[in-house]
């Protein structure tokens, strides 16, 4: 059950119909679109008010079709057009406001739709008053103007027009007018005047002219040219000879008529020229009356019957010419007057015209816009017709034979096009060996290397789909050729990556052995402790510290306590006296193991008392002094053999009297053990971390990982053990638990990866046209690309990437060749025609002879002609000279046959004789006219080879690889040196010394020859050298190691790294000088000797000592002593002192406690205190006890010192033993520096309080050397010219990543050429014009010619001139003569005519600007036709002057502006000058154009004055201008001293009344104070001022000379000489 559909024309039947039955008609539709449609309709209920109505609305309705409704407003309105109420006006004629309509569907659009036409050129507004008024503004840039377009609704079935109504239904209707601009009239500007021409006459009175040409056109209603020519009279230098003046003759020829075929003789004027003698204004050439013929017209015609000709043959007519004789003033005359021997040929024979016929148009093309893009041009379509006839004999030449037409200009509803862009695959594996040289890439262990590497990726490119949903970066897209993405910029195909090296940790030196307390303070348990030490990870490559040995030692221990009782004593008092038995109060706290401060409550054990029973010694007793520290233990921990003891002493301070006694020498040292605990030092050790696993433990069902991972999630597992020092493994309880590594955690499974491959790209295209014979048959392929490859048992790659296959079946060229005919006897012009002309005595001459032409194909059956016209080669001709013998010709025998060659070089020649009369005519003997012989060069196959040009560049061999692959995908390191080709072209000459294809020498057109590219050498140095000693003898420094040059780098190789200047390169690492590595060890003193004299009491003043020695500096207790030089001298301690042992009545005070800290600065008066107690008081009657305080001021660098940090320079970055580059770390040591200049222990700086915010470690990066990466060579391209010396095949590489540190930079070679093979150019050279050719006769119509010639070159012109070669090498020469124009019809004037000169050559391009700015790419250019006149009596029929215009490129703005020269008697010169400094009329603003005469207002009518260049009335040189108080000059006045030869007008008042008529001047001065302005000079001034001065001083003078001098009593004092000193001051 369908629909049909029937279209009519516009005012037709639109219908469907079903099959079945009628259903509803569209002619409905058609009766409302057809209703004319108008607004405002005026009904009249009276002379005041009437019904007005509004345009209906739009058809609406619930369903398409019939059931519509349109509404429009109807309103009462008053004549005057405001609007009242409906009751007015007369309801009997309103008009209905609601009426049925069609409602148009949906799908009845898709049927109509409106055609829009490019919008036309932008025209002016035109004036309003229709009236041409003058622009008296200028223009500044541009004026309104409108342009239009044709706006149709048209079926888009067929594309027919319908009536706009139907489309107004769907969518408003296009604007048809839009404003635009037109630039500013431009009015026609015109060169200045060339000079004149020499006068037209040697004698007696003639013309002479002088011309201009035309610069730029007018446009836009700019004004018209001006005339190019002016004429002007002229006389010869003597007068003409009696007789001379008289008329000159000259013959003059008119053009040939067409070419027609002869016919019946009462037809002879049936094409005929005839002369008009008449005077014509236009020109001054003959004007000829050609008659129409009506078989010239037919015989056209015949051949639009058949469309394809089988065969050609053309058709022999005749055409003539006048001839007349002109006199010099441009007037006819007799004939005779110019022929007095010979008369000219007024006939020839001709081909007749064959115009050019082309086949029909066949189909367009698809339209090359097929999508929508940014770019909002329109698309193009083509078609095409073929030749079915060349034109011939000046035949209607060939239309276009391709017509291009816009298609797709609205894009909107095209879908959008495909967006390229770059993709690239995974990255492959981290690699280091790239930046290894190849000498070092040989030495080392490329498994074991580490750190920073390279790493590389494809990149490819692909068609984006048009979607708007984002991609995921491995989607998968069919690749394409990278030159899609050009432009766009190609992703990284290299960059730097790391493989991690063994991980290295910084540690800091053990701490001290700590108490023995229990591995879990917070919860003890058993009698069981440790002893523990620790260090700290200063610096570590991993995170978390997994990488670092153990931190923490432990020892096992009896009875831990993690906290104990500290208790401090006070002053012992005693009980009753002032001395004995007594008490001391005890301050008792709990601290931790650490020495904190903690709560009484975790001490475990009993409080100890708060007092405790002390003794102070009364004055007979003994008094020895406190216990000294306990030494240092002498073993580190208790062995089989040995155990840790330690002791201290005290000593005696007084000697009892009768009370108690000293302690005996046991009684004075204590021993005790220490470090008791077995030599057995304990630590866990870790193994590395397991491969990630499946999680299999239990863990609680609890995540202990915080992270979502992508694939799952598994464990990874290590071995922890508990190690025995310098022993194997031992049970775990050996070991604190809490110090136990963790041996379980999270990790993330490797994923399991498919191989992702690329889908294959399109197949490269097979050849479009047919196949030549002998040709090989053409293939095709395609290529994949792996973007991802598989990994954790993936999905494997496919084998297969790169696919080739032979093109189809491609059909073989047809063959066609030309069959040609006979020829056809020789043809003259009809005898009749001859007689009527000339009337000759018989029948001969020149004539034209022609021949059939047909075509054939491969079988020799027949073809059109149009296939030979495409595949068969050069036309052939078809007609040529001949001529028919008079009885007065000279006659020949035909040529002989041409005579055997000898071989190359030898010439083959052929002979013919006259016979007959012709051997006694003179006019027959001369060879020149009537050769007798014809020689011509034997061909020859020998060829001699040449080499041409320079060697290509040294071109590598290419290993055996696919070729799929090129430039932009492939990135490996590629051979830069060794052997390689180098090519030279070779030219093939004949012995003509014509070149010839090379293949006639050579197999490839080349030499080859080996060559060799130098490789690169890379800078190498020698190996390090043993360490320096280190910078510092004291504290932290560097000690440094260096590499020195070898060989520089060369060809390109490695550059070195940055050399000092000394060559060499250095590594530096930190060094710690000990300061002290020995140290004073120091034993208890002696005991006081006294020396006692007789019975004197062994008390007072004595002697003690003690040794002291040099040890080195260790963990060890036990230490070997060496020289006492080793130590430092200046803090030898001493080895005796003065003691005092008080006797038994004396004040025994205790030891000085040690001195207080000075201020941290060291401040100017501050001090330190020390202080002692009584340990004894004296007895009764003995002297009292000394001071038991002391104080000294604190003096810096004595008894105060400073601290401060100080760091030692960074050590160079140092990288893991197998790492070239990448992350590694640099380190510095830190020194505490005593303000004396002298390191001391670090602890003397934390005990000032400095803060140690110095960083000592930290991350840095070495460079990577990364070479230079470069792309594959790509493909050799196709030669730059198909022909001649000049062709170059080049190809080309990329960089992907430039040379960086020490890398091998990229070579300079990214481009190579070789040449081509040298094959002939062979090309048609068009000669230049000729000059006008008239044939026997001296002015007129006549031809001019350029000829075509074909020629060989090696396409370099200044090397290789071109010679000329035989037709049949640069194809068909009738059709290019057709294409090049060779023959153009010229005219050359006859004395006295007046007639256009020749074209002035084209003007510089110009564009349309507006303020300097152009807005169109095009501009014109112009050139012009002036009018020579050469009688002035002939002006009236001179031609008009002629310009034409055409496009150019490369055009530039110019501008205009009025020049002005200088006054000269109140004239300037004043033209206009276009910006480049050529003169030109037009272009200037006309009413800005400068005046040339210069007026002053009021006139200058008084006696010797002028107008001045200020526009104001001034006076002659040597008068003085007296002026008005109005400001205007009311007289002249001579200048005193100047000429007075000039009389005054005293005809007038102001003559009579000038004061010059005083005689108290002089009449002329030597030196003339007033200047020919009038005015006084400066130096009268300044003589004035001069004599006033002197004046002023001769009365002084005389005042100081006549007033009496004053009697003095008293003599003055004697005078010194004055001595004047020239000190060379310029002001002495």
């Amino acid at each position: 059950m369908g629909w049909t559909m029937t279209l009519k024309d516009d005012f037709g039947v639109i219908a469907w119909a079903h099959g079945s039955g009628s259903y509803v008609r569209f002619f409905v539709l058609l009766s409302f679109l057809f209703i004319q449609v108008q607004s405002d309709i005026v009904f009249h209920m009276d002379h005041q008010f009437t019904w007005k109505t509004g345009q209906w609305g739009h058809c609406v309705g619930e369903d398409c079709g019939s059931g519509g409704v349109q509404t429009r407003t109807v309103w009462c309105a008053h004549t005057e057009g405001w609007t009242t109420h409906h009751s007015h006006c007369n309801h009997i004629d309103k008009p209905e406001s609601r009426r049925h309509c069609f409602k148009v569907c949906d799908w009845h659009q898709d049927l109509f739709e409106w055609e829009l036409s490019a919008w036309e050129g932008c025209v002016l507004v035109p004036f309003f008053s229709n009236e041409l008024k003058l622009m008296t503004t200028e223009c500044i840039t541009a004026q309104h103007g409108i342009q239009r377009r044709k706006v149709q609704c048209v079926r888009t079935s067929n594309r027919t027009t319908v009536t706009s109504r139907i489309c107004d239904f769907f969518s408003q209707r296009p604007p048809v007018e839009q404003a635009c601009l037109v630039p500013c009239p431009q009015d026609c500007v015109v060169s200045d005047f060339t000079s004149w021409s020499g006068c037209s006459k040697t004698c007696g009175t003639g013309l002479q002219h002088r011309t201009r040409h035309v610069l730029t056109t007018p446009m836009y209603g700019g004004a018209s040219c001006p005339n190019l020519t002016e004429t002007r009279t002229c006389s010869g230098p003597v007068g003409c000879k009696a007789g001379e003046d008289e008329y000159q003759y000259s013959l003059k020829v008119g053009a040939w008529s067409e070419c027609r075929l002869p016919h019946h003789k009462d037809s002879i004027l049936n094409g005929r020229t005839t002369v008009d003698f008449s005077s014509n204004k236009q020109n001054n050439t003959i004007v000829l009356h050609r008659h129409a013929s009506y078989y010239h017209q037919h015989h056209h015609d015949r051949h639009h019957d058949r469309k394809y000709p089988m065969s050609w043959e053309l058709e022999v007519g005749y055409q003539t010419r006048q001839v007349r004789c002109t006199r010099s003033d441009g007037k006819s005359t007799m004939l005779s007057l110019c022929t007095k021997f010979n008369s000219p040929v007024t006939y020839q024979a001709c081909v007749m015209p064959r115009d050019c016929h082309t086949s029909d148009w066949l189909s367009w093309s698809p339209c090359s816009k097929t999508c929508r893009s940014t770019d909002l041009s329109p698309g193009y379509r083509l078609r095409s017709r073929v030749v079915t006839q060349i034109p011939l004999s000046g035949g209607k030449q060939c239309p276009v034979l391709e017509e291009k037409e816009a298609c797709n200009i609205i894009g909107d509803l095209l879908p959008n096009c495909p967006r390229y862009e770059w993709r690239t695959t995974d990255w492959d594996e981290c690699l280091v060996s790239p930046l290894l040289s190849k000498l070092d890439r040989r030495l080392a262990n490329i498994s074991s290397l580490c750190g920073g590497g390279v790493q590389t990726r494809k990149t490819y490119c692909v068609q984006v789909p048009d979607d708007s949903t984002p991609h995921h970066r491995k989607e998968v897209a069919r690749p394409v050729t990278p030159r899609l993405c050009v432009g766009q910029e190609a992703p990284l195909a290299v960059q730097n990556c790391s493989i991690p090296c063994q991980h290295r940790c910084l540690l800091s030196h053990w701490s001290p052995w700590g108490a023995c307390v229990h591995d879990n303070c917070k919860d003890p348990q058993g009698k069981k402790g440790f002893i523990q030490r620790r260090r700290e990870a200063l610096w570590a490559s991993c995170i978390p510290l997994d990488c670092c040995p153990h931190l923490v030692e432990s020892i096992p221990c009896e009875d831990p306590a993690c906290y104990l009782w500290q208790v401090q004593q006070g002053k012992c008092m005693p009980n009753k006296s002032t001395c004995g038995p007594g008490t001391v109060v005890q301050s008792v706290k709990c601290v931790s193991a650490e020495g904190e401060d903690v709560p009484m409550t975790y001490c475990a054990e009993g409080l100890p008392p708060s007092q405790a029973p002390c003794e102070v010694p009364c004055p007979a007793d003994c008094v020895v002094s406190a216990w000294s520290s306990w030494s240092p233990c002498s073993h580190s921990c208790a062995s089989k053999t040995a155990e840790g003891r330690q002791s201290r002493t005290r000593t005696v301070l007084a000697l009892p009297g009768k009370g108690k006694e000293c302690p005996g020498a046991p009684a004075l040292e204590e021993w005790r053990v220490c470090n008791d605990h077995p030599c057995l030092v304990f630590y866990w050790e870790a193994s590395t971390w397991g491969p990630c696993i499946n999680n299999t433990l239990d863990l609680n069902g609890t995540n202990f990982w915080n992270s979502i991972a992508t694939c799952a999630m598994g464990v990874q597992i290590r071995k922890v053990t508990c190690m025995k020092m310098n022993g194997g493994s031992v049970v775990s309880k050996r070991c604190p638990d809490s110090a136990r590594p963790e041996t379980v955690r999270p990790c993330v499974l490797p994923c399991m990866k498919d191989c992702i491959v690329t889908p294959f790209s399109e197949w490269t295209p097979c050849p479009s046209t047919c196949m030549p014979e002998n040709t090989t048959c053409a293939t095709q392929s395609r290529y994949r690309t792996i973007i991802q490859t598989s990994a954790n048992g993936g999905q494997e790659c496919p084998d297969t990437l790169y696919e080739e296959r032979e093109c189809e079946s491609l059909p073989a060229c047809p063959i066609y060749r030309w069959r040609i005919h006979k020829w056809h006897a020789c043809t003259l012009v009809p005898d009749f025609v001859q007689r009527s002309l000339s009337r000759p005595a018989e029948t001969c001459g020149n004539g034209l002879e022609t021949r059939g032409l047909s075509c054939v194909g491969e079988n020799d059956e027949a073809a059109n002609l149009t296939e030979c016209l495409h595949w068969a080669g050069p036309f052939p001709a078809q007609s040529r000279a001949c001529r028919v013998a008079c009885r007065d010709d000279c006659t020949l025998t035909p040529w002989s046959k041409f005579s055997e060659c000898t071989g190359c070089g030898s010439f083959q020649s052929r002979k013919r004789s006259l016979t007959g009369r012709s051997k006694k005519k003179e006019q027959c003997l001369n060879e020149a006219s009537y050769p007798l012989e014809d020689k011509q060069a034997c061909p020859c196959e020998e060829y001699l080879s040449q080499p041409f040009g320079n060697w290509s560049d040294c071109v590598l061999r290419k290993p055996s690889t696919l070729g799929f692959l090129h430039s932009w995908m492939s990135h490996q390191e590629v051979k830069e040196c060794g052997q390689g080709l180098r090519y030279r072209a070779v030219a093939c000459i004949d012995q003509q010394g014509h070149l010839v294809e090379p293949t006639l020498c050579t197999d490839t057109g080349y030499m080859v020859e080996v060559c060799h590219i130098p490789c690169p050498l890379d800078c190498k140095l020698s190996d390090w050298s043993v360490w320096s000693a280190c910078s510092s003898s004291c504290g932290g420094g560097l000690k440094v190691r260096s590499k020195w040059l070898r060989e520089k780098a060369f060809n390109g190789g490695r550059p070195c790294p940055k050399l000092d200047l000394k060559n060499q390169v250095n590594e530096a690492v930190p060094c710690h000088s000990e300061c002290r590595k020995y140290k004073w060890r120091i034993e208890p003193w002696s005991i006081c000797t006294i020396n006692t004299v007789g019975d004197s009491p062994s008390c007072g003043e004595g002697v003690q000592s003690r040794k002291i020695r040099c040890v080195k500096k260790g963990p060890s207790v036990e230490v070997s002593t060496v020289e006492d030089s080793q130590c430092d001298q200046e803090e030898t301690p001493p080895r005796a002192q003065v003691c005092f042992l008080a006797c038994h009545n004396n004040c025994v005070m205790s030891s000085w406690e040690p001195w207080s800290n000075c201020p941290l600065q060291c401040d100017r008066g501050s001090e330190r205190n020390r202080s002692r107690h009584i340990l004894r008081l004296p007895a009764v009657g003995s002297a009292a006890c000394s001071e038991l305080m002391q104080s000294e001021s604190c003096t810096l660098n004595t008894t105060c010192f400073t601290y401060h940090y100080k760091v030692s320079e960074w050590s160079t970055c140092r990288l893991s033993e197998n790492a070239i580059c990448g992350q590694g770390a640099r380190n510095r040591l830190l020194d505490c520096v005593r303000s004396d200049g002298k390191i001391v222990d670090l602890q003397k700086c934390e005990q000032s309080g400095l803060v140690k915010d110095w960083r000592l470690v930290e991350n840095c990066v070495v460079d990577c050397p990364v070479s230079c990466v470069l792309s594959d060579w790509s493909p050799w391209e196709q030669c730059s010219h198909t022909g001649g010396s000049q062709g170059q095949s080049v190809r080309t590489r990329r960089i992907l990543q430039e040379a960086h540190e020490e890398g091998r930079p990229c070579p300079n070679q990214l481009v190579q050429t070789k040449p081509c093979p040298i094959s002939p150019c062979y090309m048609w050279l068009l000669s230049d014009w000729s000059s006008c050719t008239i044939e026997g006769a001296e002015c007129g119509e006549g031809v001019r010619r350029r000829n075509l010639s074909c020629i060989i070159h090696k396409g370099d012109w200044t090397e290789s001139p071109p010679a000329p070669v035989a037709e049949k090498f640069c194809g068909d020469k009738i059709r290019k003569e057709i294409q090049k124009d060779v023959e153009q019809p010229c005219f050359v004037p006859c004395q006295g005519d007046c007639h256009l000169a020749e074209w002035s050559s084209w003007s510089s391009c110009q564009l349309t600007c507006v303020e300097g700015r152009s807005f169109e790419s095009t501009g014109r250019q112009s050139r012009s036709r002036a009018v020579i006149i050469q009688v002035s009596e002939n002006q009236d029929t001179c031609p008009q002057q002629v310009f034409e215009t055409q496009p150019c490129k490369g055009g530039q703005c110019y501008s205009y502006q009025w020049r002005t020269g200088r006054w000269s008697n109140n004239e300037r010169a004043v033209w206009c000058q276009r910006s480049d400094g050529v003169i030109v009329t037009g272009g200037c603003f006309p009413q800005k154009r400068p005046s040339m005469i210069r007026h002053c207002h009021p006139p200058c009518t008084k006696p010797f004055s002028h107008c001045t260049s200020s526009g104001v009335c001034g006076c002659e040189k040597g008068y003085t201008e007296v002026m008005t108080t109005h400001g205007f000059l009311d007289y002249c006045t001579r200048t005193p001293g100047v000429d007075a030869n000039k009389k005054a007008d005293v005809k007038t008042n102001s003559g009579r009344l000038k004061p010059s008529q005083a005689r108290d001047w002089p009449t002329e001065w030597t030196l003339r104070p007033v200047g020919s302005d009038g005015r006084v000079k400066l130096w009268v001034y300044a003589v004035t001022a001069v004599g006033f001065i002197l004046i002023l001083f001769i009365i002084a003078f005389s005042f100081l000379v006549c007033k009496p001098a004053k009697a003095t009593k008293t003599s003055p004092p004697p005078q010194k000489p004055l001595t004047l000193a020239y000190d060379g001051d310029i002001d002495m």
